[in-house]
């Protein structure tokens, strides 16, 4: 029994500072789930929830793909990023026969900003330091 392209399930990872998430989108209703819970149960914020949806918003698809994310580490922040990220990276999978094509996801979603990683973490601590920077108060006498 050969699967049809509408009943796969399509996944992507993504990264964001410390967090990390595993993405899988199926085609349904535009559920979304993070970590068992609904997606507006779990994020603190309604812009955080606006943010994660996006790359799902500028293809058109909102309410094509169930999306089921599991996330570890990080803030709701850098967890908003990386299901973003997986939600791009699953949306590139789905849309990989059309890639050529004017109209594919991979052009939208890059003119967007979702495809590239956002390299930035948090800098390390360094010794005789206060922080990754900041340096102990000088004193003259």
């Amino acid at each position: 029994m050969a699967k049809t392209k509408e009943k796969r399930s399509f996944y992507g990872t993504g990264r964001r500072k410390g967090a990390i998430a595993r993405v899988t989108l199926t085609p349904g209703t535009g559920k979304i789930t993070v970590n068992g819970k609904d997606v507006n149960e779990y994020m603190p914020f309604e812009v955080l929830v606006m943010d994660l949806k996006q790359p799902l918003v500028v293809t058109k698809n909102e309410e094509s793909f169930d999306v089921d994310a599991n996330v570890t580490g990080g803030g709701f922040s850098g967890q908003t990023g990386a299901i973003r990220l997986g939600i791009t990276r699953a949306l590139l999978e789905y849309d990989k026969d059309n890639a050529a094509n004017e109209d594919s996801y991979r052009r939208i979603l890059k003119a967007n900003g979702f495809v590239t990683r956002d390299p930035r973490v948090k800098e390390r601590k360094k010794y005789g330091l206060k922080g990754a920077r900041r340096a102990p108060q000088f004193s003259k006498r």
